[in-house]
């Protein structure tokens, strides 16, 4: 199948950047990302710079291949990562316009690659329990109901992409924190603190400049693990509950 990629090119933060176009042949049977590594291949036997993006894993687990596909992040596929994205889902002919995740928290590095080191910084504030060290405890040895043990770990699915932040309007980050606050608020070993780490991740994450949360649930649409937005609405019960807590003292 022959495609035209229209490619946002960037050599840095600093600079200006724009669309270019290449044209492309490739396999239908081929991921997204092992169509730009035809691309890339190409270019680099022309000479030319080849084209900067993110990836690791390329099993849908790492969360690092960010891009914006037709105006989607990740691409028009619910619950599927860029490198999860084949090509039988593209028409022969078409033109597919690649860019990078747009938010002022997410500078542009080159081309298609972003700095996310703001969730590093939100989950450094408080995404971990402080536990003796030592041998680990028994799995069973602190019962877990059912549903609570089911709600954690749907929370800990989150990879990290920044797709949520990538799909709001306002930016916000506020569907990656409430997954980290959950997943560990739910569960006894992370109640202990939970009131500390709410607060402290929530003010990272207005400090890393991310927008408001404005319950459009476009995160919550774009999130390739369909991440819920339960969790905002938890988070928000948290904070407020804990910073009742902390004015009371």
């Amino acid at each position: 199948m022959k495609l035209t990629l229209k490619i946002w090119r960037q050599k840095s933060a600093q600079t200006a950047g724009a669309f270019v176009s290449y044209p492309v042949e490739a396999n239908e049977h081929m991921s997204f990302l092992e169509m730009l590594d035809v691309l890339n291949e190409s270019l680099v036997e022309k000479r030319e710079e080849p084209v900067a993006f993110d990836h690791d894993c390329r099993e849908g687990i790492c969360g690092t291949c960010d891009l914006v596909i037709n105006g989607r992040p990740h691409g028009p596929l619910p619950g599927t990562t860029t490198c999860q994205l084949h090509m039988r889902h593209f028409k022969d002919g078409e033109t597919i316009t690649i860019e990078p995740y747009r938010a002022k928290a997410f500078p542009v590095v080159k081309d298609l690659v972003v700095d996310r080191s703001a969730f590093d910084r939100v989950i450094q504030a408080g995404g971990f329990i402080s536990v003796n060290t030592g041998q680990a405890p028994d799995g069973n040895a602190i019962p877990i109901e059912k549903d609570i043990a089911a709600q954690s770990f749907d929370a800990a699915a989150c990879i990290g992409c920044g797709a949520c932040v990538a799909a709001c309007p306002n930016g916000s980050a506020m569907l990656f924190t409430s997954a980290k606050v959950s997943h560990l608020a739910l569960l006894p070993q992370g109640k202990v603190e939970h009131n500390r780490r709410v607060i402290n991740m929530v003010h990272q994450m207005d400090k890393e400049g991310f927008g408001f949360c404005s319950n459009i649930k476009a995160c919550e649409v774009e999130c390739p693990k369909e991440i819920s937005t339960v969790n905002i609405a938890r988070m928000n019960r948290e904070y407020y509950s804990a910073m009742i807590g902390s004015t009371e003292k």
